[in-house]
This record gives C-alpha cells, structure tokens and sequence, in this order.
C-alpha cells in the first residue's frame, strides 16, 4: 500500500562507514563545477586576495592610477614570460633573456644613433633578438645538450658584448620627440600603450600556444619526447623555433622599452630572468613539461608587480622585500595546486 510519503522524492545518499550521509548529487555537482572552473582561477583567486589585502593597509593602493602603473610595470618581463611559457612547455629554459632583452634595446638605441629611423631601429632590435634566439637554439640542438646550459654560456657573452657596444654607459635618442617615442610613452584613455601591446600579444600567443600545430607540437615535445618523434615531430626544428620566438619576445620587449622609457642604461633587464621564470611558474606552468598557460604567465607577472609595490605600500622595510616575494609566491603556487589537484581528482572519479 503506497501513501503520501512514497510520492516525495528521495534524495540520493550514501553512507558512509561512520555514519555520515553524503548527498551524491550535491558531491558530484560540486566536483562539476570546479572541473568547469578555469585553469588558471586559482592564480586569479590570489592575485585578487593580494590586492584586496594591501589595499585593506593602504586604501591609496587601489588608486586606479597605481594600478595602471603597477600593470604597465609588468609589461617587460611579462613579455618575456609569455616567451617562456613555450620553452617550459618544451622542457627547456633559456638564462639569456634578461641580457638579450638589454642587447636588443641596445642594438636599437645604436641604430636610432646612428640616423635610422626609430621604427626600422625597432624592427632592427626585434630581428636582432631573433637572431640570439636562433644561435641559442641552433648550439642546443646540435650539441645535444639542454638550452640551460648553453644559455648559461650565452648569458655572459650578451652582458658582455652589449657592455662593449654601450661602453658601460646609458644611450639617449637624439631626438626623443620623434612619432615612435611618442606612441610608445603615450596614454590613450588614460592607459599606457605599452599595456595594449601587452594585451593584444597575450591573446596572440594564447591562440599560438593552444590553437595552432605548432602550440601543439611544443606540448606534444615536453610531455613525451619520445612519442613526439615516433609521431613524426620535428624535435629539433620545433625547438629551434621556440627559441627563436623567445629571442624575437626579447628584441620586442627591448625595443618597446626603449621607445617608453627614452633610454637603455647598460644593466637594465638583467634582473628580468628570474622574474620572467617565476611569472609563468606562478601563472600555472610546470618546469617539467607538457602544459603551460599565457594567462597564466600574464596573472603571474601582474601577482609579481603587485608583491613589488605592495611592500612598498605597506612600509615594510627593504631587507625583508626577498622573504615577502617568496612568501607570496609560496602561497600563490599553493592555491594554485590545490585548485589543479581538486579538479585533476574530479575528473578521475567521472
């Protein structure tokens, strides 16, 4: 005999040994939507959490002019962190890109010197920076050895030769009132130009890296390098290309930056590896291969920046501006694989 309670619906649940009920449909529901979530949201989650915790020390943090300052400040290296997003996904990292970054800017500021036109100077620095890029690549895979190595050779000769072209010394445009420095330093709507340039090559690189054969390949590369080559993969084409890209990424940063700033001293960007490599480690890119994300890359530069600034606007004294960043970035990877491990086991219970 059925009565009114037979027509309510059941909720599905299991029990557990100690007694606990789990609603399955509310388990699964959750374990969907963090399966759903973006790759790169808990990168995001931090960044904003950090943001939200300096401007609740120092409301002027979240003036929108030091916020605009603070992303135009990520724009150089985080250039050079989209480059090397590709090369971790390969399985490689290049120590040159801080010093071929200040080597192009060089090369451009010495050809607007010397009577070139400001944008084929630039051109010139972009080709320039391909350039190292390809004799990077060129020496590791025909020596057979990890582009770590070799970069760690090619390193000293670029600090050394671009010491030699500026003499030790900072180099000025003669005339700083030309077109290229114009658009360059220029604000439309308030935002720097160099901030639209960074956008715009983000989305690029992000179709590159995800949507074209050659994204694919670099992944194929640094997940299974074995497997790449019996699926007929050029390996070492495909790593000479990535290092060439890497070396044009530099030659743009350096030549944008010259056209920003006005000037290249002789140690700027050297300290740009470290940072370039922590961004796209922090925006989600593993050192061992196979995956890689530009937004990411891009949310990790921008988490850096923040970290800069903020101990400024936080008073916290210099010597302790190392531990705050390795702190930061400690718990920004953390949430970071927290999110990754969650939806990772999501998918393996489906």
């Amino acid at each position: 005999m059925t009565g009114p309670e037979s027509a309510t619906p059941q909720k599905a649940a299991v029990t557990t040994g100690d007694g606990r009920d789990i609603d399955v449909k509310r388990t699964v529901g959750a374990r969907r939507l963090v399966e759903r979530l973006p790759e790169e949201s808990g990168v995001v989650g931090a960044l904003i959490i950090l943001v939200l915790i300096v401007g609740a020390f120092n409301p002027n943090f979240l003036l929108q002019a030091n916020l605009i300052q603070l992303v135009a400040n990520s724009v150089f290296f985080g250039t050079l962190a989209l480059g090397t997003v590709f090369l971790l996904a390969l399985g490689e990292i290049d120590l040159s890109i801080g010093w071929n970054f200040n080597f192009s800017a060089v090369i451009t500021a010495q050809l607007v010197v010397l009577g070139v036109d400001p944008w084929l100077a630039a051109c010139g620095g972009i080709l320039f920076g391909m350039s190292l890029g390809l004799f990077n690549g060129l020496v590791t895979v025909f020596l057979g050895l990890p582009a770590i190595i070799i970069t760690l050779g090619t390193l000293s000769v670029f600090q050394g030769l671009s010491l030699v072209v500026t003499r030790a010394r900072a180099i000025l445009p003669p005339d700083p009132d030309g077109s290229f420095f114009e658009v360059l330093s220029s604000k439309p709507l308030g935002v720097p130009f160099v901030v639209y340039a960074f956008v715009v090559l983000g989305i690029v690189l992000h179709i590159v890296f995800k949507r074209t054969q050659f994204g694919y390949r670099v992944q194929a590369v640094g997940s299974n390098i074995e497997a790449a080559a019996f699926s007929g993969i050029p390996i070492r084409r495909v790593k000479v290309v990535a290092m060439v890209l890497m070396g044009g990424l530099c030659g743009l940063a350096g030549a944008m930056f010259f056209g920003w700033r006005g000037a290249i001293d002789p140690t700027t960007g050297g300290e740009f590896l470290l940072v370039a490599i922590a961004a796209a480690i922090i925006g989600g890119t593993p050192v061992s291969g196979g995956l890689g994300t530009i937004v990411g890359a891009i949310v990790g530069a921008l988490i850096i920046s923040t970290i800069r600034s903020g101990v400024i606007f936080l008073g916290v004294e210099a010597r302790w501006s190392t531990f705050v960043t390795g702190a930061v970035i400690l718990l920004a990877v953390a949430v970071d694989r927290v999110l990754r491990a969650q939806r990772e086991s999501a998918r393996s219970r489906n």
